[in-house]
């Protein structure tokens, strides 16, 4: 089943009685090529990019609830590319040119809208730190701008430039940036997945991994044992407890990250916008609601919710910037397990057991790394090689020292990052 304008307007003239489902629901086989742990954005994604790029069709995609209901739409939806550090720099850039293709590619509207990220200042520090990674930006092949405060006034007349305490003085902005809907990129996954041949298996919780002489065999699940010849864990914040299943210690603490979502206003916000100080990023969705989110609730926690002190601050921190929503009313909130490294950075990699394959650590990066994340995994899985966007997302590094990438500059703190 295709989409197209033609399609729809056809099935609009006749009752729309000829859509079929977007996957199958079918049972387990026993056996499989290779079995991905969660049914999520990376995971979906690495098995369509399995059966696309490499043929790999014995494959199958466990999920313990149903497919997106977890991190993939606990999220703010954007889209960038404006990292600084070699080795997120190339991966982000790489993701970015996947999303720019990606609706054509599945056939699946993911309400991709480059919109353009603006990223603010507040002091001279903030300033020569942007700087910095807009040139990085630029070095890599991608596009950064730096304005002043004039043309923000022009661009983005809502602002407070002049707060007392952070008043704006300027901005990074990247066109190629902006947001996508985070369930309709799942469902498009799935659905492409599912198209080549990849068995989408949802309430089939992994209760266990099976190894025999270093060497995995397959999972235990709620639904029956699975045999294997690899087995791949894109669990995100569930990363740690999945690990522990095959006798591994992660090292990854999860911790939880709101997200809130406003009633529905006239469009008064054209870009995603992020705030330096009090950290707090900001777009409009098509529905008219501002989507908005600040720091993690900073103690660990498997809770999909957050806590009050964390909703005040950031009430407090949008009003300060953009007093004109102040009286806007809070329509809904909800918190997204985040799996945090301890350099802010993610890992795909082997891991020391023969067919075992890891995927996490994804930090504040997540969604937007979901082209790529599946892209480097399914090489990975493929070719026993990592992908040269990815070669620095090494899991030893943590052990050696060696190799760290400490985007936000502040230290081997989890929860800082």
């Amino acid at each position: 089943m295709r989409f197209s304008g033609l399609r729809v307007l056809r099935e609009g003239l006749t009752g729309n009685k000829g859509w079929k489902p977007h996957w199958r629901d079918p049972e387990p086989k026993s056996d499989y090529d290779i079995v991905i742990i969660g049914g999520g954005g990376h995971g979906l994604a690495t098995a369509y990019y399995l059966a696309k790029r490499y043929g790999m069709k014995n494959v199958a995609v466990l999920e313990k609830g149903y497919l997106g209901g977890g991190n993939v739409g606990r999220n703010t939806t954007i889209v960038r590319a404006n990292y600084y550090l070699p080795g997120n720099s190339e991966f982000y850039s790489h993701s970015l040119k996947l999303w720019e293709g990606l609706e054509q590619d599945l056939n699946y509207n993911a309400m991709m809208s480059q919109r353009g990220i603006l990223n603010l200042f507040h002091n001279d520090g903030q300033r020569d730190a942007v700087i910095r990674r807009g040139n990085a930006v630029v070095n890599q092949g991608d596009d950064a701008e730096i304005l002043g405060r004039e043309q923000l006034r022009e661009l983005a007349p809502f602002l407070n430039l002049d707060n007392n305490r952070f008043p704006i003085m300027g901005g990074l902005l990247q066109r190629r940036a902006g947001t996508a809907r985070h369930d309709a990129v799942a469902w498009g996954y799935a659905r492409g997945a599912d198209r080549h041949g990849v068995d989408l298996i949802q309430n089939c919780e992994v209760t266990g991994i099976d190894i025999e002489a270093g060497v995995v065999k397959g999972v235990q699940t709620t639904r029956g044992p699975i045999r294997a010849k690899k087995v791949a864990m894109a669990a995100a914040g569930r990363s740690s407890q999945v690990a522990a299943m095959a006798g591994m210690r992660l090292p990854i603490e999860s911790h939880v990250l709101q997200a809130f979502v406003s009633e529905g206003l006239k469009p008064i916000i054209d870009h995603v916008i992020t705030f330096a100080e009090g950290h707090l990023y900001i777009s409009q969705s098509d529905k008219g609601g501002l989507v908005f989110g600040s720091y993690l609730d900073f103690y660990s926690s498997y809770a999909a919710r957050g806590n009050l002190p964390m909703v005040e601050h950031t009430m407090e921190t949008i009003v300060a910037m953009v007093p004109a929503v102040a009286k806007a009313r809070l329509l809904r909130s909800w918190g997204g397990i985040m799996d945090m490294s301890p350099d802010g950075s993610p890992i795909i990699d082997r891991t020391h057991i023969e067919g075992l394959y890891l995927n996490c650590g994804w930090n504040y990066g997540g969604f937007k790394a979901t082209p790529a994340s599946g892209d480097c995994f399914a090489h990975l899985i493929a070719t026993d090689r990592p992908h040269e966007a990815a070669t620095g997302f090494r899991l030893d590094r943590f052990e050696t020292g060696y190799g760290l990438m400490d985007e936000e500059a502040t230290g081997a703190q989890h929860n800082l990052h």
